[in-house]
């Protein structure tokens, strides 16, 4: 039996793909069921935005999720993408209109210019539809909802293109795939680097957040947990990659020393 508390966020909608969850006011979280990342809609005073979208496959989906809150994808004046990975850009094509895209310079580089082998498009087999990001995001930019100020942290480590977003009057942090509940990392991918892993989650240590709104999983009102976890996993990881590494440059000392010896063999038969 699981030790964890009953969740304090209330479901909203439940399907066999997926759930929709509140997780405060004018905030909701779109958490599918499948490999698709999860969106996040915040309905701010101002304007209304979508953090991350999921997979194109789950489109539907997600529109019955946004219906059953009365939100059509024209109400929505932005879509912020965290990063490259499809899981959770996939769907972002279907949004046109006056919805702006944006991500941090570095994902819209590799978005715009579809680099399948970045955005894993092998793994997840999304169509190959072009996806134009029209604002490209950097360190210390405000999104200004009204009633929701979201300041975006470059937070690179799971790629070099990750950012989070965290609203300090509200302590809502939307880590992506930064940190996850429970202290689980999204893994090093590519142009990702544990040791800039380990700064950013030293970063969103420092924070005073009080929900942890993650691209994977459920909502955890325990972020200072998990972020303590987080780091420590990462740390881990760190010294078991340093490990691997010294067991392989110790074989790669000793080949030069075997092929001396096949060349003096060669000598002896010749």
């Amino acid at each position: 039996m699981s030790d964890r508390k009953p969740s304090p966020f209330p479901i909203l909608r439940n399907d066999d793909v997926c759930s929709l969850i509140q997780a405060a006011e004018d905030v909701y979280q779109i958490r599918f069921k499948n490999r698709a990342a999860n969106a996040y809609l915040v309905r701010g005073s101002k304007r209304t935005i979508m953090i991350d979208v999921g997979l194109s496959s789950n489109f539907p989906h997600l529109l019955e999720c946004l219906a059953h809150l009365g939100v059509k994808p024209s109400d929505i004046d932005m879509v912020i993408l965290s990063h490259e990975h499809l899981d959770h850009i996939g769907a972002a094509y279907h949004f046109t209109g006056k919805t702006i895209i944006a991500a941090h310079r570095l994902a819209a580089n590799k978005i715009m210019l579809r680099d399948d082998f970045s955005m894993l498009r092998k793994m997840f087999n999304e169509p190959n539809m072009p996806i134009d990001v029209d604002i490209w995001l950097e360190e210390g930019n405000l999104i200004d909802l009204g009633n929701f100020r979201l300041n975006v942290m470059y937070t690179p480590g799971h790629t070099s293109a990750c950012i989070s977003l965290f609203d300090q009057d509200k302590g809502l942090l939307f880590a992506a795939d930064t940190l996850m509940p429970g202290g689980v990392m999204g893994g090093v991918f590519g142009s990702g680097s544990i040791s800039d892993y380990i700064q950013s989650l030293e970063r969103l240590k420092g924070l005073d957040s009080k929900i942890l709104l993650s691209g994977h999983g459920r909502l955890s009102d325990t972020p200072h947990d998990d972020v303590r976890i987080a780091i420590q996993r990462s740390h881990a990881l760190l010294s078991d990659t340093a490990q691997l590494f010294d067991a392989l440059d110790a074989r790669s000392n000793f080949e030069p020393i075997m092929q001396s010896v096949r060349d003096l063999n060669k000598l002896d038969d010749s």
